[in-house]
């Protein structure tokens, strides 16, 4: 196998009960990577499937030097599991994709160009989707929007897993919760110069797929806490401070007229006015904490995961011909408990 300094390609793909989608997956990838010519590996994550994941991935790694393989203790999402193969690659270039046969192998070379122009991250961007529209596309391209929007990253697509990065980029950002879309946003916040590529979004032929419109609302709420980070993580002041101004000024606004109608008209202001005025007290005090508490929490997180270094996931086990090759990088693997 090659060595770390030698290995230009890291492919990682995260599974979730794809047990029938990995033999053509596996075929695709290596015919595609033999043709490009240079050191690659795959870095499969089993991201705590119930079906026989697991086992075919072992029996492809028996047969195959380039495979590593992780797998996690139990389902930990699909973030999760992305940072884990992010974190075992060795690889220059860092590619990663679904295991559901929705992104086509083929389509490699093209961003592997885009990385070669000078692009630290190149996306693709599902132009001609087959998804149902109600449930998939529709919410998809309002999230997109929003995303580019509110990012500044002009992406028609933050949502496919289909990325290459260089791995310097990548192994910067830290991620949790649903991150993983966020990627181009928080990368382009260190500089990371971001291209976008069209792909095919090819259709499921065998599985289930394991999203639903749910998620939609998941990724609304992170899309906030996002937002929050890019622009007031380094001065939370700025922007609670607006609010609390924003709150103080319209307080000393109804005191100011609870005052002239107290003392001018004489009105008994309790009787008059009370239940108007400890019901707007409650709303206001009560939603300034939810969202103070919220984002602060989402502050106190990213902090506590990038202080402390601690992973996002726990391993099982890691099969890797690395230490048969006595990988020197073996040894300083970030990882959770893991039995080998």
């Amino acid at each position: 196998m090659a060595s770390e300094a030698s290995m230009r390609y890291s492919i990682v793909v995260p599974f979730f009960n794809e047990q029938e989608n990995i033999p053509p997956l596996y075929m695709k990838l290596t015919e595609v990577m033999d043709s490009v010519g240079e050191p690659y590996e795959l870095v499969f994550v089993d991201d705590g499937s119930k079906d026989n994941t697991f086992k075919v991935l072992a029996e492809i790694y028996e047969h195959d030097r380039r495979v590593n393989l992780v797998r996690l203790r139990r389902n930990f999402g699909q973030t999760a599991a992305l940072k884990a193969g992010f974190d075992y690659a060795r690889g220059e270039v860092i590619i990663s994709m679904d295991g559901d046969l929705q992104h086509d192998p083929e389509e490699i070379p093209r961003f592997l160009e885009k990385i070669e122009e000078g692009f630290d991250l190149v996306s693709g961007w599902r132009h001609h989707r087959q998804d149902h529209w109600l449930m998939r596309q529709f919410p998809s391209r309002v999230a997109n929007w929003m995303m580019a929007k509110l990012s500044g990253v002009e992406l028609h697509d933050f949502g496919t897993t289909f990325k290459a990065y260089r791995r310097e980029i990548i192994q910067e950002i830290q991620l949790y919760g649903e991150l993983h879309r966020f990627i181009p946003a928080l990368a382009a916040t260190t500089g990371a110069q971001i291209a976008e590529v069209p792909i095919e979004n090819l259709q499921r032929k065998n599985g289930k797929s394991n999203y639903g419109i749910g998620r939609t609302v998941r990724v609304f709420l992170d899309l906030l806490m996002v937002k929050f980070l890019l622009d007031y993580s380094t001065r939370p002041l700025q922007f609670f401070g607006l609010l609390g101004l924003g709150g103080s000024g319209l307080a000393l606004l109804l005191a100011c007229g609870l005052a002239i109608s107290k003392f001018y008209y004489h009105t008994d202001v309790m009787t008059e006015h009370g239940p108007l005025m400890l019901m707007t007290v409650v709303l206001f005090l009560s939603g300034i904490q939810f969202i103070s508490m919220g984002l602060l929490g989402e502050i106190s997180s990213r902090t506590y995961y990038e202080s402390q270094n601690k992973p996002i996931y726990a391993l099982r086990e890691v099969k890797s011909h690395r230490k048969e090759a006595g990988d020197s990088a073996e040894s300083t693997r970030p990882s959770g408990n893991s039995d080998r």
